[in-house]
């Protein structure tokens, strides 16, 4: 690969030099005020990005993996029940790590390409009138099928039924890159992750837990230690860690959240906005179409794209790399071979955005598909022009 090229890749994603400056950074005493007064920034940004209303934010030395452990860990005990649809690779990987620590998981099988199915999941918990279903697991942003689930809905859904049960999302491929709302989705547990949205390096997991979620931390008796919320929140008292936390990614993440701010939130998920449609009306010229099922369900920060019928994905990611120097993402699971995936989120622009669409119709054209070189590169480049994006606007 050649580090000149921008990554097209669901994550992790490009970082800004300002982020990288931010992390590199010369050794402090993480028990000192010094490393207080760096925390502290990062914390209270990662709230307002979140849109918290009360709880907490615990930063974890891990990944979006081992943000989904900490949260049920934290909130759960062995043979707990959760319910979870299980509709592409992520959400599956949640519901694996909920078996191997010994929950019952109540699976909705859902097609790939579809969302999480609100209604049925308004009637597993209605049904459940024992309430033995303790949390409903949620993919805000299936990264595998470029698919956007309604996590409002779900929290309707939920109401509609009259169950209690605590609502946990992975947001890690959506948080700083798609509109969230913790506060006015109900959302106990949200899971984010360092090298998606917030355009650092991986390494941290990154977590909004509600009121309601760190009363339910009380009682739950799965194992955890490494992950444990309450050490974390009684060392968050004097400003610290229980143990040694990722200083330099702390700083990062400061450092990304005024990136953002500076921005503006809304410019920012708009701009999403703006470079996924671009993509999109590359994706039809081409003649093919996203993976997702129905536009209302389309990504802001990833495309799943559905190659044609002899052709393989796969084979497009890999000339990419080994001939253009250009990453993206190969299909997954059970799309593997029957899609790649373009990701278009956090630090990227129209322009950038364009390089990458023009790799990809010469990797076509090279393995011989059916596409005319310039066709998707010219419709993005006919939506990017014809509104100005908010940089421009903001500098006029």
């Amino acid at each position: 690969m050649s580090f000149q090229n921008p990554l097209f890749i669901p994550g992790p994603t490009n970082i800004p030099e300002v982020i990288r400056k931010a992390c590199d950074m010369p050794t402090i005493d993480h028990r000192s005020p010094a490393f207080a007064r760096l925390f502290k920034p990062a914390v209270e940004g990662v709230r307002r990005v979140l849109r918290m209303a009360g709880g907490e934010v615990i930063i974890l030395p891990s990944t979006g993996t081992g943000g989904w452990e900490a949260a049920i860990s934290n909130t759960l005990s062995p043979g707990d029940t959760v319910l979870a649809a299980r509709f592409g690779m992520f959400s599956h990987r949640w519901i694996d790590l909920c078996q191997r620590h010994g929950l019952n998981v109540e699976i909705i099988e859902t097609p790939w390409g579809e969302g999480a199915p609100l209604a049925a999941i308004e009637a597993a918990l209605r049904a459940d009138g024992a309430g033995r279903i303790k949390a409903v697991l949620a993919t805000h942003n299936e990264t595998a099928t470029g698919v956007r689930s309604d996590i409002a809905g779900i929290r309707r859904a939920m109401d509609a039924a009259g169950h209690g049960a605590l609502l946990f999302v992975d947001g890690v491929s959506s948080i700083g890159s798609m509109p969230f709302d913790m506060a006015g989705w109900g959302v106990d547990i949200a899971v984010a992750g360092s090298q998606k949205g917030f355009m650092l390096p991986a390494g941290l997991a990154i977590l909004g837990v509600s009121d309601k979620a760190l009363a339910a931390m009380e009682g739950a008796t799965l194992p955890r230690t490494f992950f444990d919320f309450r050490d974390m929140l009684k060392s968050y008292a004097a400003g610290g860690y229980p143990y040694t936390p990722a200083v330099g990614l702390i700083s990062g993440l400061a450092k990304a959240v005024e990136m953002l701010e500076d921005e503006g939130l809304e410019a920012v998920y708009a701009r999403h906005a703006r470079l996924a449609e671009g993509v999109r009306r590359a994706v039809a010229a081409w003649g093919m179409r996203p993976c997702a099922a129905r536009p209302e369900l389309y990504s802001d920060t990833v495309t799943a794209v559905v190659v044609p019928v002899g052709c393989n994905g796969t084979d497009l990611v890999k000339l990419a790399a080994d001939k253009y120097g250009v990453a993206f993402g190969v299909g997954l699971g059970e799309v593997a071979g029957k899609v790649f995936r373009i990701g278009h989120l956090g630090m990227l622009t129209d322009v950038m955005v364009l390089a990458g669409l023009a790799t990809a119709e010469m990797c076509m054209t090279d393995l011989g598909w059916d596409v005319k070189l310039g066709s998707g590169v010219a419709a993005a480049q006919e939506f990017y022009r014809g509104s100005a994006p908010a940089m421009a606007l903001a500098a006029e």
